[in-house]
C-alpha cells in the first residue's frame, strides 16, 4: 500500500495491540465486553493511541503487524502542523491513511495466496523465551502461588505450557529458557494503578509493566526474551490482558510481547495461554450469532478458553487447540497439510481431513474454500474447514467430533459457522458441527461440502460445485441426512500411503429449459422441470 513519505506525514514506532479478557461468566450471565486497543510507541514518553477502525482499514491485516516496527501515515492535508505534533495535543487526530511494516518483511508477507487473500502474517518459528514476573501491590500482602509453581508452568511435560505450545505449533516453537521470578513489591498501592474511568475500573497497563519490570531489572536477564508474563496478586480491572508493552529493560528501551494476569488467570493455564496468544499477535475469534460476545466459539482457544477445556489438578483448566486458521496465521500449518479450492472450482474432490495433533496422519489439516476476490484483498472472504476429534490431553473435552467451518472476514476475524436459525448463542451446538452424512454449502452455493465418512484421525469430505442431483432448494446444512451412498457413487477411500486429495471432473449439469428458469426458485423441482421439457 503506497504512502506519502513526507516527514511530517509519517510517524515511526512499534505497534502495540492489547486485548482485555473477562473471567469465566457464571451460568446464564453474559460476559462483559472485550476491549481492544491499538497504540503506536515511538519511544520513551511518546505513546499515541490509534483509532482502531482506522487502523484496521489502513493496515489490512493489523494483527500481523503486532509488536513490529511500523510506519503510520496520516492525512494531514489542510493542517499546518506535523502529524507528530497533532498527535501530541488534545483535539481530533489526523486520519490514518496507511500502516506498513518498517522492519524486515518476511517474504510470505508480500504474497497473495490462492484464496485471494494477502499472506500478511509473520511466521512465529523457533525459541520463544518468556519471563514470568510476580508482582504484588504495595498494600496487598497475599502471594497466591510460590515461584516454583510459575516456573513449572513452562515445563515440557503434558499439561504444561512448554508442551502445549510445542504440540499446538507442531514443533514450530518451544519455550526453552523461560523462567519465573518474584515476588516483587510494587512501589505503589493498587489504587495508583487502577483508576475509575466513566464509572468503571481501568488498569494503567503501561505503568504496571514499567514498575513491575523495574523491580526485577537488577536480577533478571531480559536479553533475547520474546515476552513477559506479569502475575499480580490481586484483581486488576476485572480483566486479564494480552498484547505488547515497552519499558527500560537491561538499560535500553525495549518493546516486547506482554500479558497482565490476575489470580484467576494464572490459576488456569487456559486463560493464560489465551493471553499469550494475544502476545503472539492473534486476535479473538467469534461465532456467527452477531452479538457482542466474542467468547462463544469453543472451537478456538482465542475465543472461549473456558468451556470444553480439560481440568488438571495442578494447573486448572488446560488450553484447547487454536483453530486451524489461527495456526496458519503463525505459519504452523505445513504447506502440504493445507489445500485451497479456488473460487471457480469445477471439479469434485474427496479429501482426507485430519485433526491436528493425531499421530501418524498425512491428510489435510486446513481446507480453504476461496470466494471471489475483492478489490481490497484483505476483505476477501474465505471459508475454512478443519477436523476436530475428542482426543489427547487438550482436546478430549470438546463438544463433539465433527468438521468445523469458519468464515474469515472483517480484516481477518474467524467466525464459526452455525446453521441453526437463529444462530445459537454458543457454538458448541449441533448446528456448528458437520458430521457424517451431512452437507453444507457456501451462501452463494459456489462450494458444496459433504462429510462422507469418519476415519481414525478425522473425516473424509467431498467438496465440489453444486451437485447435479440437488436442483431443488436445500437447506445450507442437512442434519441427519443419513449414511453416505455406497458403490459406484463413492470412490474407494485413499489409504494412508496414498494422496489425501482425490480429484474428479464434475459431471456437466443437464441444461434446464427456459420455462423452468422462469419459474420461482421454490418450484424448480426436478419432476416439474422434467414435465416442462417434454
Amino acid at each position: 500500500m503506497a504512502i506519502d513519505t513526507q516527514r511530517d506525514d509519517v510517524v515511526h514506532g512499534v505497534l502495540q495491540l492489547r486485548w482485555g479478557d473477562a473471567p469465566r461468566a457464571p451460568q446464564g450471565v453474559a460476559p462483559s465486553s472485550s476491549p481492544f486497543e491499538a497504540w503506536l510507541d515511538a519511544g520513551p514518553g511518546k505513546r499515541y493511541r490509534l483509532d482502531v477502525a482506522q487502523a484496521r482499514r489502513a493496515a489490512g491485516d493489523l494483527y500481523a503487524l503486532a509488536n513490529r516496527r511500523v510506519a503510520v501515515s496520516y492525512d494531514t492535508r489542510g493542517n499546518t502542523a506535523s502529524a507528530d505534533k497533532l498527535m501530541s495535543v488534545s483535539g481530533p487526530a489526523p486520519a490514518i491513511s496507511a500502516i506498513v511494516p518498517a522492519d524486515r518483511v518476511p517474504q510470505r508477507a508480500l504474497a497473495v495466496g490462492k484464496d485471494g487473500r494477502v499472506m500478511a502474517a509473520a511466521p512465529m518459528i523457533g525459541r520463544t523465551r518468556w519471563i514470568t514476573l510476580m508482582c504484588k501491590f504495595a498494600d496487598v500482602a497475599a502471594e497466591q502461588k510460590p515461584r516454583a509453581y510459575f516456573q513449572s508452568q513452562y515445563g515440557n511435560a503434558p499439561g504444561q505450557l512448554g508442551h502445549y505450545w510445542s504440540v499446538v505449533s507442531q514443533g514450530a516453537i518451544d519455550l526453552e529458557g523461560s523462567s519465573a521470578h518474584g515476588w516483587y513489591t510494587l512501589p505503589k498501592p493498587r489504587s495508583a494503578y487502577v483508576a475509575i474511568v466513566e464509572g468503571r475500573p481501568r488498569a494503567d497497563l503501561s505503568l504496571l509493566f514499567a514498575d513491575c519490570t523495574a523491580q526485577a531489572d537488577a536480577a533478571v536477564d531480559f536479553g533475547g526474551a520474546q515476552g513477559v508474563n506479569l502475575m499480580f496478586n490481586d484483581e486488576l480491572d476485572g480483566r486479564a490482558w494480552g498484547g505488547g508493552a515497552c519499558a527500560m529493560l537491561d538499560g535500553s528501551y525495549t518493546c516486547t510481547r506482554a500479558t497482565w494476569n490476575p489470580p484467576w488467570s494464572f490459576n488456569n493455564l487456559a486463560p493464560l495461554a489465551h493471553e499469550m496468544g494475544h502476545g503472539y499477535g492473534l486476535p479473538h475469534s467469534d461465532n456467527s450469532d452477531g452479538d457482542n460476545d466474542t467468547y462463544d466459539n469453543p472451537w478456538d482457544l482465542m475465543s472461549d478458553a473456558w468451556r470444553g477445556a480439560v481440568t488438571d489438578t495442578t494447573y486448572g483448566l488446560l488450553p484447547k487447540y487454536l483453530s486451524a486458521y489461527q495456526r496458519e496465521r503463525l505459519g504452523w500449518v505445513a504447506p502440504d497439510r493445507k489445500h485451497v479450492l479456488v473460487s471457480d472450482n469445477r471439479d469434485t474432490h474427496e479429501i482426507v481431513l485430519d485433526a491436528a495433533g493425531m499421530e501418524g496422519t498425512g491428510g489435510v489439516q486446513l481446507l480453504v474454500l476461496a470466494m471471489p476476490a475483492q478489490p481490497d484483498p484483505y476483505k476477501t472472504v474465505i471459508y475454512t474447514l478443519e477436523a476436530r476429534r475428542r482426543h489427547g490431553l487438550y482436546e478430549s473435552a470438546l463438544a463433539g467430533d465433527a468438521v468445523i467451518i469458519h468464515r474469515i472476514e472483517d480484516y481477518g476475524i474467524a467466525r464459526s459457522v452455525d446453521t441453526d436459525t437463529p444462530a445459537a448463542n454458543f457454538s458448541g451446538n449441533e448446528g456448528s458441527m458437520l458430521k457424517v452424512g451431512e452437507q453444507w454449502s457456501t451462501p452463494d452455493e459456489r462450494h458444496w461440502v459433504q462429510v462422507v465418512s469418519e476415519t481414525a484421525q478425522g473425516f473424509v469430505v467431498r467438496v465440489g460445485p453444486r451437485p447435479r442431483a440437488m436442483s431443488a432448494p436445500t437447506p445450507a446444512l442437512l442434519q441427519g441426512a443419513g449414511k453416505p451412498q455406497t458403490g459406484a457413487a463413492l470412490r474407494t477411500l485413499p489409504s494412508a500411503a496414498s494422496s489425501a486429495v482425490v480429484t474428479r471432473t464434475a459431471a456437466a449439469s443437464a441444461p434446464r429449459s427456459r420455462g423452468c428458469e422462469r419459474m420461482p426458485r421454490l418450484l424448480r423441482m426436478p419432476m416439474v422441470c422434467a414435465l416442462l421439457t417434454r
